[in-house]
């Protein structure tokens, strides 16, 4: 019995610590540098944070795309509009303290989020303003319009990602 039970326990014990390593993620980072391993929540909202962004980013490209036509699809922009404003609106409560690169989390978001609250939540309230009204230009069937508040729309993305996310590599 013990020479078929120690190979299973090496297996078992092999399998754990690869899936402990798989599971690590997003905390790699901040493990190697020394840090404490983040909170399973803080981890959690920085990939809810990820995936919304995504999404945003998704809808937007959407817009651009029909933008591109003769013919936009006036009903599928203000729909993607509509499904960014709620996104957007979410953004204030994904970032909470302990989940930018300083926390050593593989995460595009800057301290500056944390250090300037106001700055942040301002850029924030920005693109749902900017994505609501992309909303409203939709029903217009305006493509300049449209396209002018989808300009401005872009605009709060690269205003928020100019002050508090990582430069692109």
């Amino acid at each position: 019995m013990l020479r078929t039970t120690a190979p299973r326990l090496l297996t078992a014990a092999a399998l754990a610590g690869v899936l402990s390593a798989a599971s690590a993620g997003l905390a790699d980072r901040a493990v190697a540098q020394g840090q404490a391993k983040p909170s399973a929540a803080a981890l959690a909202k920085v990939t809810e944070r990820q995936e919304n962004f995504k999404a945003i980013g998704g809808a937007f490209k959407a817009v651009r795309g029909e933008l591109e036509k003769d013919s936009p699809d006036y009903a599928l922009i203000a729909a993607k509009a509509g499904d960014i404003n709620a996104r957007a609106r979410r953004v204030g409560g994904l970032f909470p303290a302990g989940t930018s690169t300083a926390s050593g989390i593989k995460t595009e978001a800057l301290p500056a989020i944390w250090s300037k609250p106001d700055a942040f939540k301002a850029a924030a309230q920005k693109l749902v303003d900017e994505s609501g009204k992309l909303k409203t230009a939709a029903a217009t069937r305006n493509k300049q319009a449209v396209a002018a508040q989808a300009m401005a729309l872009g605009g709060a993305c690269k205003g928020c990602h100019d002050q508090f996310r990582l430069p692109a590599k």
